[in-house]
């Protein structure tokens, strides 16, 4: 219960990497409060936290839209009275070569993936400095190292943003004890992967079996992340003993693309 007496807020919390991320948080004795775009999917894992650790809420929130991203974190200190980590893992994608890429994709990418994480952890860091600390961990991605494999070039660029932010932030948050972490994921079985993994397998003639064992082939270790890998490493990142540890950037990728 490394985590007891913590309020943790996760977005994009609705399935995936979020929803193993607030399951994990709970698990570890955190007061959870999911948030997801989709209301439904939100109250599906606060439930499922709600398994190990009573106190849970589930909130509709767009992080692209700065006025529901405050009604966020106000519905959240207004219930739990503080907040202690926040978790920005909200995200979007669509698998697309580079010269297919629209200004709508590119907008539609970046209100989420980077304005979102921005005004998520600024928001939250508000809180942070009156209480007098708290942890901000951005889940970022391997694609802003410059994995090939990416979805596309707008995402890589969205998360190669969180990895900067995520850097600066830790500079300039530091003095209020923030510590400002970021996660990269690897190849990662979602949702959301397995809908591009649709598209991968299309572009390539094979069929989907084939598509994944041809990301998971490179993989030094061998094998994809499954979401728990993940929320693994942000308990870490959440609990006293990463207490020293501020504007980094850690792969989760089983050894396919370097620091």
């Amino acid at each position: 219960m490394i985590l007891k007496d913590k309020v943790v807020l996760v977005t994009g919390a609705g399935a995936g990497i979020g929803e193993a991320i607030a399951v994990a948080m709970a698990e570890a004795g955190a007061t959870v409060v999911a948030a997801d775009i989709d209301g439904d999917a939100a109250q599906k894992s606060a439930s499922r936290a709600a398994e190990f650790q009573g106190r849970t809420l589930a909130v509709q929130a767009d992080v692209g839209n700065l006025a529901e991203i405050d009604q966020m974190v106000e519905t959240t200190v207004g219930e739990f009275s503080r907040l202690d980590v926040i978790i920005n893992n909200a995200g979007v994608t669509r698998r697309a070569y580079i010269m297919d890429l629209t200004e709508e994709d590119w907008d539609h990418i970046h209100r989420v993936n980077a304005k979102g994480v921005f005004f998520c952890l600024q928001r939250a860091a508000h809180t942070m400095i009156d209480q007098g600390g708290g942890r901000i961990i951005n889940i970022a991605s391997i694609a802003g190292r410059g994995f090939a494999g990416t979805s596309n070039a707008a995402y890589a660029a969205s998360k190669g943003a969180v990895i900067a932010l995520t850097k600066t932030a830790a500079q300039q948050l530091g003095p209020h004890n923030i510590n400002v972490n970021a996660i990269c994921p690897g190849v990662t079985r979602t949702p959301l992967s397995d809908r591009n993994l649709v598209v991968r397998a299309q572009e390539q003639g094979v069929s989907i079996d084939e598509a994944l064992e041809n990301l998971i082939r490179p993989i030094p270790i061998g094998r994809a992340n499954q979401p728990e890998d993940i929320a693994a490493l942000a308990v870490f990142l959440a609990s006293p003993g990463a207490r020293n540890i501020t504007g980094q950037a850690y792969n989760v990728d089983g050894g396919l693309v370097p620091s």
